[in-house]
């Protein structure tokens, strides 16, 4: 019954796979686990639970080389670039900062070590020691994430740099990973001490302020070099968000702000970035002013700032692109309380003096001045409009208004200084002769100039007032000199009479026929060449016509101002000028250095002059003063007074516009019948303004 062989038997098994073991296949992951029932079955192992460990932490590694690879340092932000150009008083104060954003860079060195040491405990404790980066920020702007929250959170000085400086502030997973790799990097590239002047440079503290020295000024009045502190702590507290921690908005934020400036205190104390009696010192929560940023361009700030940017374009390379881009410095010659007090003066005569509802005639009022000191020419003051947000024009800068009789001071000087032509002959003509005159002389009835000296013959005259042209350049020689014995003006004056009025007395009481006659005798073209050598500017001056010599000419109250105090400065000509210096970079804008003076006059030609002018109208100030103002019989479209004293040269003009008249409007009827046509409101101005009312 079986399988025989070399004679022995041998059984055939009946199923042979039932004889051999069963081989089992090994699996690359043994899961669910081999030889495991129930729950242990689906439970990994501990090797299992390493391996995924390792296996998730080299991908994840292999990402992060990937991200790091692929991820460079941009370049900054265009906000991040952005400057305001900051303009500063004479004093050296903050005036205003313009721009699209409220920044001014500084290095750190300017910022106090307390300063820093605040935000330093306040933001980020462990600075100068890690890498530029919080993983633990990075995993819970992932967890928000998830939860449908903001990622913002946890940052270090470092991230919050790179957020400012590089990347926009959108809250996602995707730039909160930019800004983590971004960080290492930079803080692979940067000092610990660029990382912190960049950051400080750029955060936001409300107020419109962007960086620290906008900040202490919008906050203390005060740049940030001069911060304390105490305020170092109260401004390092609102990073952690403005609008929960300005003082000023409610009694909620100033609860929250001081309890976050006691903690920072504190805070620098347990990090060693303070010592405990430093502390123990600071007590009182410093107080910031109300809310008050110098960024408006209303009132007369504006009208400020457009005459020192265009001071700057005149006498630098910078042009408008220039300083659109922002980042300038900008110190002026503008004396605060003067403004103020200009302000104060003008304001205070047309509440009292000007009702638009009242009289149709004091529609349109519009006033301008402008104060220079003698000295050097600096203008100090100026008076543009009343609000250069709502009226646009530069009522101080502006030409286009008849200086009237205020210009006759530069014919008496004219003829002083070159005499005048007698009747016997004509301009042309080489032996037509020439008088000297005095302030004493006056015309006699048949046309003759009185109370000259001495005759020369003609041309002996003819290198006075300059050379001409628009900076009235040349140097001023007497050929011709003035009596310096003050009994001879006054015999002459006494000769003179109410129809016969002297050149002095004519100057102050209108005299507008004696003064167009002798401007005429003298020359309509020297007049103009003294003119132009005083500091009025070519481009204002009239034709060279018969009322030429009574103010047809346009000169701004800047130039006016500017050329009377030619008079005070015996015959020394200063031009205005309004900014002193321009910073970029900690480095000076060239072309900027204080004008010169020039001879414009001979000195007893301005002092005669001047002396002509004593007491016009300024009766109530008791100070020295040389005056001009517009005649009862100008051509009535505007009304002026000009004055220099010693120390301020001020000039007021008033007039009247409309905005569907190109020409300016009649001067009849403004204040009422007593005002004279306008002429009695810029001496009450200026005797306000100059007496510190």
């Amino acid at each position: 019954m079986g399988t025989h062989t070399q004679g022995k038997p041998v059984r055939t098994p009946k199923n042979p796979r039932a004889r051999r073991p069963r081989r089992r296949r090994r699996r690359l992951v043994d899961y669910p686990r081999h030889g495991r029932r129930g729950l242990r079955r689906w439970l990994p192992s501990w090797r299992q639970w390493l391996g995924a460990l390792t296996f998730l932490v080299a991908c994840l590694g292999c990402l992060f080389a990937v991200v790091y690879a692929s991820v460079d340092i941009p370049d900054e932000n265009a906000a991040a670039r952005r400057e305001a150009n900051v303009y500063y008083w004479a004093d050296g104060t903050q005036m205003v900062s313009t721009g699209e954003v409220n920044r001014q860079n500084v290095r750190l060195s300017e910022i106090p070590d307390a300063v820093e040491n605040a935000v330093i405990a306040a933001e980020n404790d462990t600075f100068y020691s890690d890498s530029g980066v919080s993983p633990k920020g990075l995993v819970r702007a992932a967890v928000n994430m998830v939860r449908g929250q903001e990622t913002q959170g946890g940052s270090t000085i470092t991230q919050q740099y790179v957020k400012n400086t590089y990347l926009s502030q959108d809250q996602t997973l995707t730039r909160k990973v930019k800004e983590f790799v971004i960080a290492l990097k930079v803080d692979r590239k940067k000092s610990k001490s660029e990382i912190l002047q960049g950051y400080l440079n750029t955060s936001w503290f409300g107020r419109g302020a962007y960086g620290i020295e906008a900040a202490a000024q919008a906050y203390y009045g005060i740049p940030a070099r001069r911060l304390d502190p105490s305020q170092g702590a109260a401004l390092a507290a609102l990073l952690k968000g403005a609008k929960q921690y300005d003082p000023s908005v409610n009694a909620v934020n100033h609860h929250r702000s001081e309890s976050r400036w006691q903690w920072i205190l504190d805070r620098q104390v347990t990090a060693g970035l303070m010592k405990p009696e430093v502390r123990a010192e600071i007590t009182d929560y410093p107080e910031p002013h109300k809310e008050s940023r110098s960024t408006s361009l209303g009132g007369q700030t504006g009208y400020l700032v457009d005459v020192a940017n265009k001071y700057i374009r005149q006498h630098t390379p910078l042009t408008d692109k220039d300083l659109a881009r922002g980042g300038y410095k900008i110190h002026t010659t503008f004396d605060r309380q003067k403004v103020r007090r200009l302000k104060g003066a003008v304001e205070r005569v047309l509440d009292r003096h000007i009702d638009p509802k009242k009289r149709a005639a004091d529609r349109g009022v519009q006033v301008g001045a402008a104060s220079v000191r003698p000295a050097d020419g600096a203008i100090l003051a100026l008076y543009g409009g009343a609000d250069a947000t709502r009226h646009f024009t530069n009522n101080a800068d502006t030409t286009g208004v008849p200086v009237g009789s205020a210009f006759k001071p530069f014919v008496l000087a004219s003829a002083l200084e070159n005499g005048v032509r007698t009747p016997s002959g004509s301009s042309g003509d080489r032996g037509n002769r020439w008088q000297a005159v005095s302030t004493g002389s006056f015309y006699d009835d048949g046309g003759l100039l009185r109370g000259t000296v001495a005759p020369a013959l003609a041309g002996g005259a003819s290198g006075a007032s300059g050379g001409g042209g628009a900076s009235g350049g040349g140097t001023a020689t007497k050929t011709n000199p003035v009596p310096d014995a003050p009994d001879a003006s006054d015999a002459s004056d006494a000769s003179g009479s109410s129809t016969r009025p002297t050149l002095r007395r004519a100057l102050a009481q209108g005299g507008n026929a004696t003064y167009v006659r002798l401007g005429k005798d003298v020359g309509w073209e020297r007049v103009r060449r003294t003119a132009l050598a005083a500091g009025l500017l070519d481009g204002s001056m009239a034709r060279l016509e018969r009322t030429f010599p009574i103010g047809t000419s346009t000169p701004s109250a800047i130039r006016m101002a500017g050329a009377y105090s030619t008079f005070a400065g015996h015959g020394l000509r200063h031009d205005p000028y309004s900014v002193t210096k321009v910073v970029k970079d900690d480095e000076n804008v060239a072309g900027l250095a204080r004008p010169g003076a020039r001879r414009a006059l001979d000195p007893d030609v301005a002092d005669a002059t001047a002396e002509a002018m004593q007491g016009v109208g300024v009766s109530a100030v008791r100070r020295p003063v040389v005056a001009g103002r517009t005649g009862d019989q100008d051509r009535l479209r505007s009304a002026w007074f000009t004055a220099t004293t010693e120390d301020l040269s001020t000039a007021v003009t008033m007039f009247r516009t409309s905005p569907d008249e190109p020409q300016l409007l009649p001067m009849s009827g403004v204040g009422g019948a007593d005002s004279r046509h306008g002429n009695v409101f810029p001496v009450q101005i200026w005797r306000d303004y100059v007496s510190g009312k």
